[in-house]
């Protein structure tokens, strides 16, 4: 009996992007094996903890911060989140490298490309890597769903050997062959302007590429100051890193307060930094701040609130101190202590 589902030209269609499956499929099977093969990576004690990694995300994520946001607050829910991400990414990427259920993979691919895109396009510190990334695995889902797999795959391989399960109706939608819609062109063209429209769209939001002025939020750490309150000696305020590369922390060495006339009036460095007391330091997420050799280091991601405990001799009565925070790459930032 001749199967009808089995087309020559979408064999070849199939087969011109097998290139594309092979590259897209292990960039997602090789998370899976960086993480759990090559090393161990989800273990929240361990250095390197993916979930950690994924508080990077959480400053100038798109439409996904609440989620981030909860995931990073609910230490067991996140590394459950990460273990399940982390096995879909396996099925996934080697799915799309074996050629199986290809279109529903390639509805897989185009998801994942979403949430990358979504939750960490404004990082990389070159080349716009994330966005990068996210933009063409999106463009890349669709193109997997629409041609399927060639020649070289396992949904050639049940097509040719006449499998039933090739001859239903959702074969068509989630594996490959003849494309269940007869004229695909009208789909085709109107998912390939959203896409290039939703590319545009993250482009500009997150890197200012289409107009203006371009902006790269990976390049200098940015500390944000807040509910800076002075109360009986006792200096609180709370410190959340915004910007800047997420391999490679905010190292403060210098904490200072300065009066109306911004005079110098109470000091910390490096050194004493370095032996901040840990309870002093109440941290929100799975990034944390937290003392370093030479520094109070403050991951991309990390909020915390400090306590620091001030000598009485040292402030006026007055109000109008400023309170600065100095990076050691000499960045600074400043605010008013109520």
């Amino acid at each position: 009996m001749k199967n009808i589902h089995h087309d020559p030209s979408y064999n070849m269609a199939g087969l011109f992007t097998l290139s594309i499956r092979l590259v897209i499929g292990w960039t997602y099977f090789s998370a899976f094996w960086r993480r759990m093969v090559l090393e161990n990576k989800l273990i929240p004690e361990e250095a390197g903890y993916i979930g950690e990694k994924f508080n990077h995300f959480l400053p100038n994520a798109l439409g996904i911060k609440p989620v981030i946001e909860y995931l990073v607050t609910h230490p067991e829910a996140l590394q459950t989140s990460m273990i399940v991400f982390t096995i879909i990414e396996a099925i996934v990427g080697l799915c799309v490298m074996l050629g199986l259920f290809s279109r529903l993979m390639g509805i897989g691919v185009f998801s994942l490309a979403i949430g990358i895109l979504l939750g960490s396009g404004w990082l990389g510190t070159t080349c716009l890597d994330e966005w990068q990334i996210g933009v063409l695995g999106v463009a890349g889902g669709f193109t997997l769903f629409l041609t399927g797999s060639g020649t070289y795959s396992l949904d050639n391989l049940l097509i040719k050997k006449n499998i039933g399960l090739t001859h239903s109706k959702w074969f068509k939608w989630l594996g490959s062959g003849v494309f269940p819609i007869s004229n695909p062109k009208r789909l085709i063209l109107v998912g390939s302007i959203l896409i290039f429209g939703f590319t545009l769209f993250t482009n500009q939001y997150f890197h200012g590429g289409v107009f203006g002025v371009l902006h790269n939020k990976s390049v200098k750490p940015k500390i944000e100051i807040n509910n800076v309150i002075l109360e009986n000696n006792q200096l609180k305020f709370q410190v959340y890193r915004t910007e800047g590369a997420d391999v490679y922390g905010s190292f403060l060495i210098g904490i200072q307060i300065h009066n109306d006339k911004n005079e110098l009036i109470f000091e910390m460095n490096g050194n004493e930094l370095s032996q901040f007391p840990k309870e002093k330091i109440h941290n929100y997420y799975v990034a944390k701040v937290k003392p370093g050799k030479y520094s109070l280091i403050i991951p991309l991601g990390a909020k915390a609130d400090l306590d620091i405990t001030i000598p009485s001799e040292g402030l006026l009565k007055e109000k109008g101190h400023i309170l600065k925070l100095i990076d050691i790459s000499g960045a600074e930032w400043s605010s008013k202590i109520e």
